[in-house]
């Protein structure tokens, strides 16, 4: 079903990095049926904004940005919501019809992506979108909070539970700690009971991982010798999401029948790997992306538990390419937010 950013929108025009990102208006219309008016209180910026900004995806402009979103229903086509109810965005695309999808595995359908790429995004006064892909915003939460939390925590949950299996009481390594999806995993580990270890090139993120929960953080720079120094043999799971620069430091920091889980590449695309060090280790080398809607309800479960998520800065819409560049130098430790609208 196809998402339309409506009103003022934050438009991806030209593939010359955040000034190629400006305000626009978009036209007005009215909901289709099974779809949603969402009307948007804050959004917020990813690596993948960036990604399109710079023309390193695939993406025709223009193309409205952002895949976080959280606002109140304008109107409604779908009986399941109504007028003034507070959302949040489930940011995975899918036809909601298929096998895999009936299965609730939304991202394994053949029409799988992701909002604010494959789409038009968040970012925009009024979205319709198909209401699958809205679910009641946590009231323990602030509209800035709402918008920070739903694309970076459902990756990590993800990662982290479904796919890596972490289990209370295990080591988990939070490789280039500071961004949104770095962040999300430190507070998700810690949710679950695991012990958290984290890097980062910057003492100042060392610092913050270490008061967000983290029992150590280390450089960058060679971080293998200091994890295995502060482990046993190594840790039970690498989360990572740097890719080149990172990985092979991450396969050295793994334990005897490790996994390391990765949902990004923000260092490149093409890495290196030295085999014995995967197969001696008998580790588990694994791929994530977004996640289902079971796996975003069980996010909205553990935010009523008390998990939270870290806003770092938030701008008003007009100021998008200043927001962008921020994530753009990595000056960031968790979300950056798009205050859309105070009305």
């Amino acid at each position: 079903m196809e998402v339309l950013s409506q009103g003022r929108a934050a438009v991806y025009e030209e593939p010359i990095g955040p000034a190629g990102v400006r305000i626009r208006e978009r036209p007005r219309t009215d909901p289709k049926p099974g779809t949603v008016a969402v009307a948007i209180k804050a959004a917020s910026i990813n690596h993948l904004d960036l990604w399109l900004a710079h023309g390193a995806q695939r993406v025709t402009p223009p193309r409205v940005i952002a895949a976080d979103g959280a606002g109140i229903v304008h109107a409604s086509a779908d009986p399941s919501w109504k007028a003034g109810d507070e959302v949040v965005i489930f940011p995975t695309l899918c036809c909601w019809e298929c096998e895999w999808c009936r299965a609730g595995e939304n991202v394994k359908c053949a029409s799988f992506g992701v909002l604010g790429e494959h789409s038009d995004g968040t970012a925009c006064e009024l979205i319709h979108i198909d209401a699958r892909n809205v679910f009641r915003k946590p009231k323990t939460l602030s509209w800035e909070e709402a918008a920070a939390f739903p694309l970076t925590f459902l990756t990590a949950w993800r990662m982290l539970t479904t796919r890596a299996r972490l289990r209370a009481g295990e080591t988990v390594l939070v490789v280039g700690a500071g961004a949104g999806v770095a962040v999300a995993a430190i507070s998700i580990a810690r949710h679950l009971g695991a012990r958290v270890l984290a890097t980062s090139r910057s003492e100042e993120k060392r610092k913050r991982a270490l008061e967000l929960g983290a029992d150590a953080a280390f450089d960058s720079s060679a971080f293998s010798k200091g994890v295995r120094g502060a482990t046993k043999d190594g840790v039970d799971v690498v989360f990572e999401h740097v890719g080149p620069a990172t990985l092979d430091e991450s396969l050295r920091s793994l334990a005897m029948g490790g996994r390391i889980v990765t949902c990004g590449s923000t260092s490149g695309v093409k890495a290196e790997i030295t085999m014995p060090r995967l197969f001696f280790r008998q580790a588990d080398l694994l791929g994530s992306t977004m996640g289902n809607a079971s796996e975003f309800e069980a996010v909205l479960r553990a935010i009523d538990d008390g998990l939270r998520p870290v806003v770092d800065t938030v701008y008003p819409l007009d100021r998008v390419q200043d927001a962008l560049t921020r994530v753009d130098n990595t000056e960031q430790f968790g979300k950056v937010v798009l205050s859309v609208s105070d009305a």
